[in-house]
C-alpha cells in the first residue's frame, strides 16, 4: 500500500475517485470515465471485498467470472506469503521473520480486506522491536483508516503514535504524524487543531502519501482562515513564502485569502464562489460544507463590522456587491444565532454593532465567580459550627 516517493497513495486516490462517482454534482459523463478508472484499480489489485461491495452498491457491473479470477489469484498469492513466513521461521533470523510478516500485511491492505490486514498488522507488531518500525505500522493503519474513512480507527492509531514518541522516535516521523492528525481534525470539524497542525508543517512536509503539496496548501489556507485572527493570518499564511510558492497552484486560493486580509469584499466573495466546487468535490471537507461557508461569511462579516460602530446597510451591500435584501437575510441569521455582535434597525436602514466589551465581561465574570465562592464558604460555616 506504499505510494512512491512524493506521490499520493494508490489506495487514497482511488477512494476519491469512488466518492467522486456518488456525488450528485459530477457530470455523468465524468461519472463514466471514474467507473473505468475504479475498475481497472480494483482488478489490478484483485480488490475482490471492494469489487464486490461496489458490485451491490450498483458502482460497478457485477461480474462473477472477474470475482473468480480475482479470488483465485488471492489465494494463489497468500498461500506463497504463507510459504515465506514458514521458511522464514525455520531458516531464517528474526528480522527476516518480521519482513515477511509485514509482506503479508501489505498484501491483505493491498486487496482491501480491512479486517484481516488489521490482524496481520498486529502480528507484525509483535515481530518488531524498532520504535520506527512501530510507527510505520501506525502510518499503514492511518491510511486504511483514511481510506474507509473509520475516525475510530484514525483516533486510536495517533494515540498509540503518541505513546510510541514517548519510547523514542525521530522528527521525521513526528512531523509527518502532525500532518496525519491535522487531517483527522479537519475531517472532524477540529478546525482550529487542524490548522496549527497544518502550519507546524509547513516547511517540514515529507507526507505525499496522503495528499499533494498543493492539496496540503489549500486545505492550510482554509483551516488558517476560519481558525486564526487578522495578525496571525497575515504572519503565519499570507507572508509565508512556502504558501506563497505555491498557492497559485490552486484556482481562486490566492485571491480568497488576499481579498480577505485586504479587506476587498466583491473579490473576496467572487473567489469564494470559485472554491465552493472544489470544497463540495473533497471527500473530507464535502461532509462540512455547510458549516464552513457559515464560518466565513461570519468571519468576513464580523471583520467588515469591526471597522464601524454603525454603518448603513446599503454602504455594507455595495462592498460585498449583492443586494440590500440579501445582506438584510444575512445577517438577520447570524444575529439570531449569536454569530455577530450588531443590530438592525430596519426603519433607518442602518446596523447598529455593539460589540462586547473585553473588560466589563471579564468584571462580571470575576463577580460571579466571587458569588459562587463566599456561598460555598458559608456552606462550610454551617458544616464547620455543627
Amino acid at each position: 500500500m506504499e505510494g512512491e516517493e512524493g506521490s499520493q497513495q494508490p489506495h487514497l486516490v482511488l477512494a476519491h475517485k469512488i466518492f467522486l462517482v456518488t456525488h450528485p454534482d459530477v457530470d455523468d459523463i465524468e461519472k463514466v470515465r471514474i467507473r473505468d478508472d475504479i475498475l481497472s484499480s480494483v482488478k489490478a489489485d484483485d480488490m475482490a471485498l471492494l469489487y464486490q461491495s461496489l458490485a451491490a452498491a450498483s458502482v460497478l457491473e457485477a461480474d462473477p467470472a472477474v470475482l473468480a479470477s480475482m479470488q483465485q489469484k488471492i489465494d494463489e498469492e497468500i498461500k506463497k506469503l504463507d510459504d515465506k513466513i514458514a521458511d522464514a521461521e525455520e531458516n531464517l533470523g528474526e528480522s527476516e521473520v518480521r519482513e515477511a510478516h509485514l509482506a503479508k500485511s501489505l498484501f491483505y491492505i493491498r486487496i482491501g480486506d480491512k479486517e484481516k490486514a488489521l490482524e496481520q498488522l498486529k502480528v507484525t507488531e509483535g515481530k518488531t522491536v524498532a520504535v520506527g518500525q512501530k510507527m510505520d505500522l501506525v502510518f499503514y493503519t492511518l491510511q486504511l483508516g483514511f481510506f474507509y474513512m473509520d475516525f475510530d480507527l484514525i483516533s486510536k492509531c495517533i494515540d498509540k503514535a503518541k505513546k510510541l514518541f514517548e519510547e523514542g522516535g525521530d522528527w521525521e516521523r513526528k512531523n509527518r504524524l502532525k500532518v496525519y492528525e491535522g487531517l483527522y481534525c479537519m475531517s472532524t470539524r477540529n478546525f482550529k487543531r487542524a490548522a496549527s497542525l497544518f502550519l507546524d508543517s509547513i516547511s517540514t512536509f515529507t507526507t505525499y502519501e496522503i495528499f499533494p503539496y498543493d492539496t496540503f496548501i489549500f486545505y492550510t489556507v482554509l483551516t488558517s482562515i476560519i481558525s486564526l485572527d487578522r495578525v496571525s493570518l497575515k504572519q503565519k499564511v499570507v507572508d509565508a513564502p512556502e504558501i506563497l510558492a505555491v498557492i497559485g497552484k490552486v484556482p481562486h486560493l490566492s485571491e480568497f485569502l488576499n481579498s480577505l486580509y485586504e479587506c476587498q469584499y466583491k473579490s473576496f466573495f467572487a473567489a469564494f464562489s470559485g472554491l465552493t466546487e472544489q470544497i463540495k468535490l473533497d471527500r473530507y471537507l464535502q461532509p462540512h460544507f455547510r458549516y464552513y461557508m457559515r464560518e466565513v461569511r461570519t468571519v468576513v462579516y464580523s471583520q467588515f463590522l469591526e471597522s464601524y460602530k454603525s454603518v448603513t446597510m446599503e454602504a455594507m451591500a455595495t462592498a460585498f456587491g449583492v443586494t440590500v435584501d440579501f445582506i438584510d437575510l444575512e445577517l438577520s441569521r447570524f444575529i439570531a444565532a449569536g454569530k455577530l455582535h450588531c443590530k438592525i434597525d430596519k426603519v433607518a436602514g442602518v446596523l447598529e454593532t455593539n460589540r462586547p466589551d473585553a473588560k466589563n465581561a471579564l468584571y462580571q465574570a470575576t463577580i460571579k465567580q466571587g458569588d459562587f465562592l463566599l456561598n460555598r464558604i458559608q456552606k462550610l460555616s454551617r458544616v464547620i459550627d455543627l
